[in-house]
Protein backbone atom coordinates (compact mmCIF):
# COMPACT_ATOMS: atom_id res chain seq x y z
CA UNK A 1 0.00 0.00 0.00
CA UNK A 2 2.94 2.51 0.92
CA UNK A 3 4.72 1.89 -2.54
CA UNK A 4 1.40 2.13 -4.48
CA UNK A 5 0.59 5.31 -2.58
CA UNK A 6 3.73 7.20 -3.47
CA UNK A 7 3.22 5.69 -7.35
CA UNK A 8 0.47 7.65 -7.16
CA UNK A 9 1.77 10.55 -5.53
CA UNK A 10 4.53 10.61 -7.84
CA UNK A 11 2.17 10.11 -11.30
CA UNK A 12 0.18 13.04 -9.88
CA UNK A 13 3.04 15.27 -9.19
CA UNK A 14 4.35 15.06 -12.86
CA UNK A 15 1.02 15.44 -14.61
CA UNK A 16 0.70 18.88 -12.47
CA UNK A 17 3.94 19.79 -13.56
CA UNK A 18 3.42 19.16 -17.18
CA UNK A 19 0.29 21.38 -17.06
CA UNK A 20 1.94 23.92 -15.39
CA UNK A 21 5.00 23.64 -18.08
CA UNK A 22 2.09 23.49 -20.56
CA UNK A 23 0.17 26.18 -19.62
CA UNK A 24 3.96 28.89 -19.67
CA UNK A 25 4.55 28.03 -23.02
CA UNK A 26 1.33 28.39 -24.43
CA UNK A 27 0.45 31.59 -22.38
CA UNK A 28 3.60 33.27 -23.68
CA UNK A 29 5.10 33.19 -20.19
CA UNK A 30 8.10 30.66 -21.73
CA UNK A 31 8.89 32.53 -24.63
CA UNK A 32 8.91 30.45 -28.17
CA UNK A 33 12.97 29.83 -28.24
CA UNK A 34 14.11 30.23 -24.76
CA UNK A 35 16.03 27.40 -23.15
CA UNK A 36 14.40 25.35 -20.11
CA UNK A 37 17.08 23.99 -17.60
CA UNK A 38 16.01 21.18 -15.35
CA UNK A 39 17.18 23.01 -12.59
CA UNK A 40 15.74 26.16 -13.03
CA UNK A 41 12.46 25.28 -13.55
CA UNK A 42 12.72 22.36 -10.59
CA UNK A 43 13.58 25.32 -7.93
CA UNK A 44 10.56 28.07 -9.63
CA UNK A 45 7.97 25.06 -9.57
CA UNK A 46 9.54 23.65 -5.85
CA UNK A 47 9.75 20.21 -7.53
CA UNK A 48 12.76 17.58 -7.90
CA UNK A 49 14.09 17.53 -11.26
CA UNK A 50 12.14 13.88 -11.81
CA UNK A 51 8.90 15.73 -12.44
CA UNK A 52 10.31 17.78 -14.62
CA UNK A 53 12.44 15.87 -16.50
CA UNK A 54 9.37 13.79 -17.20
CA UNK A 55 6.77 16.70 -18.03
CA UNK A 56 9.64 17.69 -20.12
CA UNK A 57 9.60 14.36 -22.25
CA UNK A 58 5.58 15.11 -22.57
CA UNK A 59 5.64 18.67 -23.85
CA UNK A 60 8.45 16.87 -26.67
CA UNK A 61 5.98 14.27 -27.49
CA UNK A 62 3.45 17.53 -28.14
CA UNK A 63 6.22 19.18 -29.94
CA UNK A 64 6.23 22.38 -28.04
CA UNK A 65 9.42 21.61 -26.88
CA UNK A 66 12.56 20.47 -28.78
CA UNK A 67 16.13 19.33 -28.41
CA UNK A 68 18.65 22.24 -30.44
CA UNK A 69 21.89 21.19 -32.11
CA UNK A 70 23.78 21.48 -28.67
CA UNK A 71 21.14 19.18 -26.74
CA UNK A 72 19.69 22.06 -24.82
CA UNK A 73 15.70 22.14 -24.45
CA UNK A 74 14.19 24.55 -25.64
CA UNK A 75 10.35 26.04 -26.56
CA UNK A 76 9.47 25.17 -29.59
CA UNK A 77 10.26 27.98 -32.33
CA UNK A 78 8.27 27.64 -35.35
CA UNK A 79 9.40 28.03 -38.66
CA UNK A 80 7.47 29.55 -41.64
CA UNK A 81 6.95 25.98 -43.07
CA UNK A 82 5.52 25.30 -39.94
CA UNK A 83 3.00 28.09 -39.84
CA UNK A 84 1.47 26.94 -43.79
CA UNK A 85 1.75 23.38 -42.69
CA UNK A 86 -0.43 23.78 -39.54
CA UNK A 87 -2.75 26.81 -41.19
CA UNK A 88 -3.57 24.08 -44.22
CA UNK A 89 -3.94 21.59 -41.75
CA UNK A 90 -6.58 24.00 -39.81
CA UNK A 91 -8.01 25.01 -43.70
CA UNK A 92 -8.83 21.51 -43.99
CA UNK A 93 -10.55 20.71 -40.73
CA UNK A 94 -12.46 23.73 -40.26
CA UNK A 95 -14.15 23.65 -43.67
CA UNK A 96 -15.79 20.06 -42.01
CA UNK A 97 -16.40 22.42 -38.50
CA UNK A 98 -18.41 24.73 -40.12
CA UNK A 99 -20.21 22.93 -42.75
CA UNK A 100 -21.21 20.14 -39.51
CA UNK A 101 -22.20 23.13 -37.91
CA UNK A 102 -25.03 24.59 -40.04
CA UNK A 103 -26.29 20.93 -39.76
CA UNK A 104 -25.96 20.75 -35.83
CA UNK A 105 -25.48 23.67 -34.03
CA UNK A 106 -28.10 24.78 -31.67
CA UNK A 107 -29.56 28.07 -30.96
CA UNK A 108 -27.68 27.98 -27.48
CA UNK A 109 -24.08 27.27 -28.87
CA UNK A 110 -24.50 29.75 -31.31
CA UNK A 111 -25.31 32.54 -28.78
CA UNK A 112 -22.33 31.23 -26.99
CA UNK A 113 -20.19 32.29 -30.04
CA UNK A 114 -21.78 35.39 -30.25
CA UNK A 115 -21.14 36.14 -26.91
CA UNK A 116 -17.25 35.63 -27.37
CA UNK A 117 -17.13 37.59 -30.98
CA UNK A 118 -18.95 40.56 -28.97
CA UNK A 119 -16.44 40.22 -26.68
CA UNK A 120 -13.74 40.44 -28.73
CA UNK A 121 -15.47 43.36 -30.81
CA UNK A 122 -15.86 45.67 -27.26
CA UNK A 123 -11.93 44.86 -26.53
CA UNK A 124 -10.90 45.64 -29.62
CA UNK A 125 -12.97 48.97 -30.46
CA UNK A 126 -13.66 50.20 -27.02
CA UNK A 127 -10.53 51.03 -24.76
CA UNK A 128 -12.13 50.19 -21.65
CA UNK A 129 -12.37 47.29 -22.54
CA UNK A 130 -8.71 46.64 -23.82
CA UNK A 131 -7.15 43.09 -23.41
CA UNK A 132 -4.02 41.88 -23.41
CA UNK A 133 -2.19 39.53 -26.77
CA UNK A 134 -3.08 36.64 -24.66
CA UNK A 135 -6.30 37.44 -23.87
CA UNK A 136 -7.54 38.32 -27.14
CA UNK A 137 -5.83 34.87 -28.77
CA UNK A 138 -7.75 33.34 -26.12
CA UNK A 139 -11.31 34.84 -27.39
CA UNK A 140 -9.82 33.80 -31.23
CA UNK A 141 -9.20 30.46 -29.77
CA UNK A 142 -12.44 30.06 -27.82
CA UNK A 143 -14.27 30.80 -31.59
CA UNK A 144 -12.59 28.38 -33.25
CA UNK A 145 -13.55 25.88 -30.67
CA UNK A 146 -16.61 26.54 -30.10
CA UNK A 147 -17.69 26.39 -33.31
CA UNK A 148 -15.82 22.87 -33.94
CA UNK A 149 -17.79 21.60 -30.73
CA UNK A 150 -20.94 22.48 -32.07
CA UNK A 151 -20.31 20.47 -35.18
CA UNK A 152 -21.28 17.47 -33.03
CA UNK A 153 -17.58 15.64 -33.81
CA UNK A 154 -15.92 15.38 -30.91
CA UNK A 155 -12.65 13.47 -32.57
CA UNK A 156 -12.88 16.93 -34.73
CA UNK A 157 -12.32 18.78 -31.52
CA UNK A 158 -9.50 17.05 -30.72
CA UNK A 159 -7.55 16.99 -33.08
CA UNK A 160 -8.15 20.46 -33.73
CA UNK A 161 -6.89 20.81 -30.20
CA UNK A 162 -3.73 19.92 -31.12
CA UNK A 163 -3.66 21.91 -33.72
CA UNK A 164 -4.49 25.06 -31.67
CA UNK A 165 -1.76 24.36 -28.92
CA UNK A 166 0.96 24.40 -32.28
CA UNK A 167 -0.71 27.69 -32.88
CA UNK A 168 -0.82 29.39 -30.11
CA UNK A 169 3.03 29.37 -30.48
CA UNK A 170 2.87 31.16 -33.49
CA UNK A 171 -0.10 33.37 -33.08
CA UNK A 172 1.99 34.74 -29.39
CA UNK A 173 5.17 35.54 -31.58
CA UNK A 174 3.66 37.54 -34.29
CA UNK A 175 1.17 39.20 -32.47
CA UNK A 176 3.48 40.50 -29.99
CA UNK A 177 5.25 42.09 -32.65
CA UNK A 178 2.80 43.48 -34.48
CA UNK A 179 -1.34 43.26 -32.47
CA UNK A 180 -2.55 44.28 -35.88
CA UNK A 181 -2.25 40.77 -37.34
CA UNK A 182 -5.28 39.47 -35.18
CA UNK A 183 -7.73 41.63 -37.09
CA UNK A 184 -10.26 39.23 -37.37
CA UNK A 185 -13.62 40.83 -35.88
CA UNK A 186 -15.59 40.97 -39.61
CA UNK A 187 -14.22 37.68 -40.86
CA UNK A 188 -15.31 36.11 -37.85
CA UNK A 189 -18.97 37.94 -38.37
CA UNK A 190 -19.15 36.72 -41.83
CA UNK A 191 -18.36 32.88 -40.78
CA UNK A 192 -20.70 33.20 -37.92
CA UNK A 193 -23.99 34.81 -40.01
CA UNK A 194 -23.14 32.12 -42.20
CA UNK A 195 -23.67 29.49 -40.16
CA UNK A 196 -26.71 31.04 -37.99
CA UNK A 197 -28.21 31.25 -42.06
CA UNK A 198 -27.52 26.71 -42.41
CA UNK A 199 -25.53 28.29 -45.37
CA UNK A 200 -22.77 25.49 -45.48
CA UNK A 201 -21.48 26.71 -48.76
CA UNK A 202 -21.22 30.07 -47.33
CA UNK A 203 -19.67 28.66 -44.13
CA UNK A 204 -16.81 27.34 -45.91
CA UNK A 205 -16.02 30.00 -47.99
CA UNK A 206 -16.08 32.34 -45.20
CA UNK A 207 -13.49 30.09 -43.24
CA UNK A 208 -11.10 29.52 -45.68
CA UNK A 209 -11.09 33.47 -46.56
CA UNK A 210 -10.21 33.82 -43.04
CA UNK A 211 -7.59 31.37 -42.68
CA UNK A 212 -6.44 32.07 -45.90
CA UNK A 213 -5.93 35.58 -44.73
CA UNK A 214 -4.47 34.80 -41.39
CA UNK A 215 -2.12 32.64 -42.93
CA UNK A 216 -0.93 35.63 -45.32
CA UNK A 217 -0.68 37.38 -42.72
CA UNK A 218 1.40 35.42 -39.68
CA UNK A 219 3.47 34.07 -42.21
CA UNK A 220 4.64 37.90 -43.03
CA UNK A 221 5.13 38.61 -39.66
CA UNK A 222 7.60 36.02 -39.17
CA UNK A 223 9.74 36.75 -42.21
CA UNK A 224 9.72 39.82 -40.75
CA UNK A 225 10.87 38.94 -37.55
CA UNK A 226 12.90 36.21 -38.89
CA UNK A 227 14.94 39.33 -41.36
CA UNK A 228 15.15 41.58 -38.30
CA UNK A 229 16.96 39.40 -36.07
CA UNK A 230 18.93 38.45 -39.58
CA UNK A 231 20.29 42.03 -39.60
CA UNK A 232 20.46 42.58 -35.80
CA UNK A 233 23.43 39.23 -35.50
CA UNK A 234 25.25 41.11 -39.04
CA UNK A 235 25.35 44.14 -37.19
CA UNK A 236 26.78 42.04 -33.74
Amino acid sequence: MLSTRSLQRSQLLHEQTYEMLRTAILSGELAAGSRLIEIQLAEKLQVSRTPIREALRLLQRDHLVTVDAQGAMRVALLSIDDAIQLYDCRIALEQLSVSAACRMATSEQLDRIEATLKQAERAITNPSHSLTPYQLLHLDYQFHRLLAESSSNTWLVQILDQVFDKMSLLRLRTIEHNPNVLDIRGEHRRILEAVRKRDALAAIQAIQYHLISSKDRVVEEIRSLEQHLSDASEVI
